[in-house]
């Protein structure tokens, strides 16, 4: 059995910072930054935590739904660390909403939904959850070294939603790792034990610390390739795919994708000017807004693509299957 995605939602920060706000913390600009990346502004979590948000965006998609949180099955966050390292994030969202679930968290870094839309797949295929709930929820801003302009400006909070069920939506999916740490990466912190002799050496912050041309590089060629990959499989063409919602990393890496399948802007939303780089949730809140602005059409085909550090990759096809809703 597929899947099909049932309801989707998100739910921001509230605190808006833009390119100007950077500049007053580190050396940089707005033409800067938007000439670069096509960012214009970000939203950071300051008195809000990362459950409330996950949580939050996690009853957005049941309600769009038309379910209650009693009738999943199985809890999904993908995220590079929740509110704490254990419990899970995606434990403490079960508790807020009182679903009565197994709930665990995944760590593809900006791959994460994707890797949570192969993991949902596979329960519902083997008849283990017959509705799964799906949360992408990151909190970027605390791993950002505020004095590096070239990785603090890019990045954003955010928490993003799919509510999954049975259906044939999913027509193609896969996910794929190249382990690495040089082009992007996030150490852990090693606190020192008693017992540890003293070599003196100096530990990485933890922090991002990203080879901006190396991730360029691997992003283009690995969406592309993706995208090719699929369509061959399905035996589409390029122009028979509604929407191509890539991860908003760059607006030049989404630009180069979509020059080097020669298809014009219109298939390509995105929303990065607004949002910078949330990881794992950027597809997710681009699908939800797309969902509520009544811009995805009952059987249109949506390609879904995304990297991030591990390396990791990801491509699906989604065919639409929800009804369009009135959000008023």
């Amino acid at each position: 059995m597929s899947l099909s995605v049932l309801g989707t939602g998100r739910r921001m920060p509230a605190l808006e910072i833009t390119n100007d706000d950077m500049a007053s913390v580190v050396e940089t600009s707005d033409e800067w930054i938007s000439a670069r990346t096509g960012i214009r502004g970000r939203r950071f979590i300051t008195n809000e935590d990362l459950t409330a948000l996950a949580a939050g965006a996690g009853r957005l998609a049941l309600e769009d739904a038309g379910l209650d949180a009693s009738e999943i099955d199985l809890i999904i966050c993908s995220t590079i660390q929740g509110d704490y390292i254990t419990p899970s994030l995606a434990n403490l969202v079960q508790r807020d909403l009182g679903a009565s679930c197994p709930a665990f968290d995944i760590n593809a870094a900006c791959c994460g939904f994707l890797y949570g839309l192969d993991a949902a797949h596979a329960y519902i295929g083997a008849g283990k959850a017959a509705r799964v709930l799906l949360i992408s929820a990151e909190h970027m801003s605390k791993f950002l070294d505020w004095t590096d302009r070239s990785t603090c400006v890019l990045f954003g909070d955010g928490a993003a939603a799919a509510v999954l069920g049975g259906g044939s939506g999913l027509r193609y999916i896969t996910v794929d790792s190249n382990g690495q740490t040089e082009s992007l990466r996030i150490p852990a912190h090693k606190p020192g034990i008693p017992f540890a002799r003293s070599g003196g050496e100096e530990r990485e912050k933890s922090v991002v610390y990203m080879n901006g041309q190396s991730v360029f590089k691997f992003a283009v060629s690995t969406c592309t390739d993706g995208i090719r990959r699929a369509l061959d499989t399905l035996k589409l063409t390029a122009g028979d795919i509604a929407h191509y919602i890539l991860h908003q990393a760059n607006g030049r890496i989404i630009d180069a994708v979509r020059r080097a399948l020669d298809l014009p802007e219109e298939k390509f939303p995105t929303n990065i000017r607004r949002t910078a780089n949330m990881s794992s949730v950027t597809i997710p809140c681009l699908l939800d807004e797309l969902n509520r602005a009544g811009r995805l059409k009952r059987g249109e085909r949506l390609v879904l693509s995304a990297f991030g550090a591990g390396l990791t990759a990801g491509t699906c096809v989604l065919e639409w299957q929800k009804e369009a809703v009135s959000y008023g």
